[in-house]
């Protein structure tokens, strides 16, 4: 299916590796000119190099930039915009607090995971969705968490600093915007092989003292589709997310786990 975005240019944050990689390479392959962002400058450009050998690939040639920076600075967020200004897609994403028990966690740390996870895709709409609604198409899409739906215990920064943003999305995705052409959703990952999750299972061995390959295979179990995600897939998802096809989807929560969520809404 022709999505209907190709010559659009996204946005696409923590875009090097893991789930942000994957929403940037099915972007690619629809056609849409990447700005990639992520903090480590090697990584981030390996992944450059792998997207732009995608692009050649591509009917229309999209264009791929990279931007070593951290887009939860405002320092970061210029360097963005100074590589492209008008997006028409924007995929946020920042990687997730570490797990731990609350009772460790000053306000430092509370500070931290609300202003990456929280605050900077707030700036990000902020500095884009007007623009967009100006020229009448606008798709944004935040990665978040299925622990918005279904908290992790581990994962407390996380559950709260996402939830804040799930409760701001519900409200600006209502607003005049979205008689505009302009969506914004959340993706919500569950159990997807990355690098996150094999830090979170990490975390839990420590907790419980159990071995990791145990505590992977008994969250595999517990998985009604019987094994975690692969990125492509997720990004698949976000695609259409940003498709013409799915501009009267505003303001919800896509929950994408292999059925893991055990609840009927």
């Amino acid at each position: 299916m022709d999505l209907g975005i190709a010559g659009r240019t996204a946005l696409v944050c923590g875009a090097s590796k893991g789930l942000g990689l994957g929403c940037a390479e099915a972007l690619v392959r629809e056609g849409v000119n990447v700005v990639v962002v992520a903090r480590g400058a090697e990584v981030l450009n390996a992944a450059a190099a792998q997207l732009e050998a995608l692009a050649a690939g591509v009917a229309n040639k999209p264009f791929v930039k990279a931007v070593a920076a951290d887009i939860t600075t405002p320092e970061g967020r210029a360097a963005a915009f100074a590589a492209h200004a008008d997006y028409d897609i924007v995929v946020t994403n920042a990687g997730g607090p570490p797990p731990g028990d609350f009772r460790d966690w000053d306000r430092e740390a509370w500070i931290k995971a609300v202003d990456a996870n929280m605050l900077t895709p707030i700036e990000l709409i902020k500095a884009t969705v007007d623009g967009m609604a100006a020229r009448g198409y606008g798709r944004i899409v935040n990665i978040t968490s299925s622990s918005v739906k279904a908290p992790i215990d581990i994962l407390g920064l996380s559950n709260g600093a996402r939830s804040g943003l799930t409760g701001f999305v519900a409200g600006v995705a209502r607003t005049p915007i979205a008689a505009k052409g302009v969506t914004i959703n959340n993706l919500l990952p569950g159990a997807f092989d990355t690098d996150r999750l094999k830090g979170t299972m990490a975390g839990a061995a420590k907790k419980t003292g159990q071995d990791v390959e145990v505590l992977r295979a008994a969250r595999q179990k517990n998985i009604p589709a019987g094994r975690f995600g692969t990125a492509e897939e997720f990004g698949a998802v976000c695609a259409f997310l940003c498709s013409l096809q799915a501009g009267y989807i505003t303001g919800q929560n896509v929950l994408t786990d292999g059925g893991a969520y055990p609840g009927t809404y």
